[in-house]
């Protein structure tokens, strides 16, 4: 049985987290056009894939999810005493593959000592350790092909109710139930998690706190 975020009003209206927008047959030099046009500080996000462009628009439920991720796995890298690079949507362009992403969140945990204190080159350096994506529509782009052509090791892809955890092996992502970076942690935790804070967000950071201080004394 899948488990997944309860959801008290599923006969409700259907959750709306992204506006998108696909052009097709664009090329990588429109791509990089369009990508220097745009100020910094945006809310749309572009993922280019071998000529399709898309603009994603984030929405309120799709930024919920990103942010409270973001702090449950900070909340894990803490207790469990890793290191951790925080990356968030920086622009990761790789022209030899002819893919761009700005995903929702990006981190160095592993190889975090080989890249500390210093600017990223995804042209030399190792790809982000784990990469998050939260999708509650549907893109037109296949974002697990995506993410393995660039190598990243760990995926978490969130649909809103349904955290998905993939493993890359032989170039191809294999779906695992356990995160290979957090041993300890289960999907329901973050729904657990993630349901808490649609309440209180200090609370639910309390209490997984806590519950991961626990499980690690044992």
């Amino acid at each position: 049985m899948v488990s997944h975020l309860p959801n008290t009003s599923e006969t409700a209206t259907t959750i709306l987290g992204e506006k998108r927008v696909t052009i097709q047959d664009v090329t990588w030099q429109g791509y990089q056009q369009i990508l220097a046009a745009l100020p910094e500080t945006r809310a749309v996000r572009l993922t280019y894939n071998q000529g399709i462009l898309e603009f994603s628009m984030p929405l309120e439920d799709h930024e919920f999810a990103v942010r409270l991720i973001e702090l449950f796995i900070r909340i894990l890298v803490v207790e469990m005493g890793m290191k951790i690079k925080t990356l968030g949507s920086t622009t990761i362009n790789r022209e030899e593959l002819q893919r761009g992403a700005e995903p929702d969140n990006a981190y160095y945990i592993q190889n975090q000592a080989r890249v500390a204190g210093r600017n990223i080159d995804f042209n030399q350096d190792p790809p982000p350790d784990l990469i998050v994506e939260v999708d509650i529509t549907s893109t037109d782009i296949n974002k697990n092909t995506f993410y393995a052509s660039l190598g990243i090791p760990e995926f978490w892809r969130y649909n809103g109710r349904e955290l998905r955890i993939y493993k890359l092996q032989n170039n191809q992502y294999q779906e695992v139930e356990t995160s290979p970076t957090f041993a300890l942690m289960q999907k329901t935790d973050l729904y657990r998690f993630l349901e808490q804070a649609q309440q209180d967000e200090v609370e639910a950071e309390l209490n997984f706190r806590q519950w991961v201080r626990e499980q690690l004394s044992r």
